[in-house]
């Protein structure tokens, strides 16, 4: 199966469940990867965040059925809702009305149409790469639980660095492998998930660290510079939206790796490291 039929029928199944529990890890199966990377590939596919898209889609279906002459109760409850006053919030934040006013003639009402990947061909702007085979290797750092909904790791991780900040000077003497620099690991566990702030490194585990063996995989290595975070989000999105489609290649079941060459600036150097496997 290709990398668009596996992602469309990943859309599929989301569309069956709209009104029943939607399951991540069997998003993450039919598409070819984790759970985890299935919402960050979404969000930068999408233009959306996945748990976003999937809020549109519900209200979308739930002003269909309060114009078919269904009951407030029952479409809320359909749609996960367990009281008519968090439907009300829903519906009102999506449709700019109260579900009561959805059946009214007359009455303008927004429509969110379902999302069917195609491949695009983009205008060449060149990106350099080098597929690179590992061994098993390593880690050593700090680590924080990493929630499976992205949109609360996307909030979490920046204040993870925040937090670690004065710290991770301490990583400086343990870096004694490759890749050399310091990382920015998502493990993508299920179901313990965490990211990890840490240095290759086969060193003693100091105080307050943590060692993890990140598995042999091949890796597709990106370089870039920029200003940080924004030049690094720029290039992920990139990399998910104009090389992977095309490359032959799909996201292995492995974890992906942010590479820090050097302190934040207006031109730090770092790397993406994607984990590939050929198509199957």
């Amino acid at each position: 199966m290709d990398w668009l039929s596996s992602w469309n029928q990943a859309l599929d199944y989301l569309e069956e469940n709209l009104d029943g529990k939607i399951d991540l890890r069997e998003l993450g199966r039919l598409a070819g990867c984790s759970a985890y990377h299935f919402q960050r590939m979404f969000s930068y596919l999408a233009g959306t965040p996945l748990g976003e898209y999937v809020r549109r889609r519900r209200m979308t279906r739930a002003a269909a059925d309060l114009q078919n002459g269904e009951r407030v109760l029952d479409v809320a409850l359909r749609y996960g809702y367990e009281s008519p006053t968090a439907f009300n919030r829903a519906f009102q934040a999506v449709h700019g009305v109260p579900p009561s006013q959805a059946k009214q003639i007359g009455v303008k009402l927004k429509a969110f149409p379902r999302i069917r990947f195609k491949f695009v061909l983009k205008g060449a702007e060149e990106m350099e790469y080098q597929i690179v085979k590992r061994e098993a290797f390593r880690i050593v750092g700090f680590r924080m639980p990493l929630p499976m909904d992205v949109e609360e790791s996307f909030q979490a991780v920046p204040g993870f660095w925040m937090e670690t900040g004065p710290r991770q000077a301490e990583l400086l003497p343990l870096m004694n492998g490759e890749p050399a620099g310091i990382l920015g690991v998502s493990t993508c566990g299920e179901p313990e998930n965490y990211y990890y702030i840490a240095a290759a490194s086969s060193a003693p585990v100091p105080e307050g660290m943590h060692e993890w063996i990140v598995p042999a995989a091949a890796w597709a290595v990106f370089t870039g510079t920029g200003r940080l975070p924004e030049a690094i989000q720029t290039l992920q999105k990139r990399i998910v939206t104009e090389y992977l489609p095309d490359s032959g290649f799909e996201w292995a079941k492995a974890p992906d790796i942010e590479v820090y060459l050097d302190p934040p600036g207006e031109n730090s150097r770092f790397q993406v490291w994607l984990p590939v496997v050929a198509k199957r």
